[in-house]
């Protein structure tokens, strides 16, 4: 049987990204989210590929467990698997914001990951193949009014890093790949940058770290579209109005554990 990649947050801006350049380049893809709607419309967008949908979560390690056990029972062999998930967003202060608020974001995006990774991983235990978690921006310089997304972040890479060496047993090559800008997208294309990537344009990067094209060593945490780990320029010196577009542009709310960095 064919094998095939498996995408979580398959529903999501980036997942579905994703999911279109892995049909693109003839890949088998195994689509996950939580909604059954949207995956049903992006088995529609793309009649007779090779692409099967599965409702799951992996909200907790029960989810996780379940949907690795339905993966399972689909008897087919997997190269890789991308994880794409993010909770809602808090705008504001932190410390105007109740504990409970960092904590929800803390269980709906790493620990989410974390869950993933402790129950999915051993899908890829036997055959090897590559781990892809998709983060995006604030973990290296914090942002006044939207701390809680870059706690989130930079926990989000740390964790990429454990898995990354914790892996290393398996054999399975754990890897973050850090999109440190908006996306572009139908909705924002007016006043998009030049620099920020499309969903696609993602899904294309994302299936040449699954394929190993690195000229360089694996890095836990590869930053889109290069491969350094160095912090992205201050953002300090952008136009007034550039800063505001990108924060609306990454901030905007979206579905809970749905794909957008």
């Amino acid at each position: 049987m064919k094998t095939a990649i498996v995408v979580l947050g398959a529903t999501g801006q980036v997942g579905r990204g994703v999911v279109a350049a892995a049909l693109a380049a003839n890949r088998a893809v195994v689509a996950v989210s939580r909604q059954w709607r949207e995956l049903r419309a992006l088995r529609a967008d793309h009649p007779g590929a090779d692409l099967a949908i599965v409702r799951g979560s992996v909200a907790d390690d029960t989810s996780s467990a379940q949907l690795a056990e339905t993966l399972r029972a689909l008897r087919r062999p997997f190269t890789s698997i991308v994880v794409s998930i993010c909770g809602d967003c808090e705008k504001g202060r932190v410390l105007d914001q109740p504990a409970d608020s960092l904590r929800r974001m803390l269980d709906e995006n790493v620990l989410a990951h974390a869950s993933a990774a402790r129950n999915l991983l051993p899908l890829l235990a036997d055959g090897g193949g590559s781990y892809i978690l998709i983060g995006g921006p604030g973990g290296e310089q914090p942002w006044a009014g939207y701390g809680h997304r870059s706690i989130v972040a930079a926990s989000l890479r740390m964790l990429a890093r454990v898995l990354h060496e914790e892996a290393r047993a398996l054999p399975v090559r754990v890897q973050l790949l850090a999109i440190d800008t908006p996306l572009c997208t139908e909705a924002n294309r007016a006043h998009a940058c030049a620099s920020w990537p499309t969903p696609e344009a993602i899904g294309v990067r994302t299936l040449k770290l699954i394929d190993q094209l690195e000229p360089v060593p694996a890095r836990a945490i590869v930053r889109y579209p290069g491969t350094t780990e160095q912090p992205p320029a201050t953002r300090e010196s952008s136009p007034r109005g550039e800063v505001r577009a990108l924060l609306d542009s990454v901030l905007s709310p979206a579905p809970a554990k749905e794909v957008s960095p």
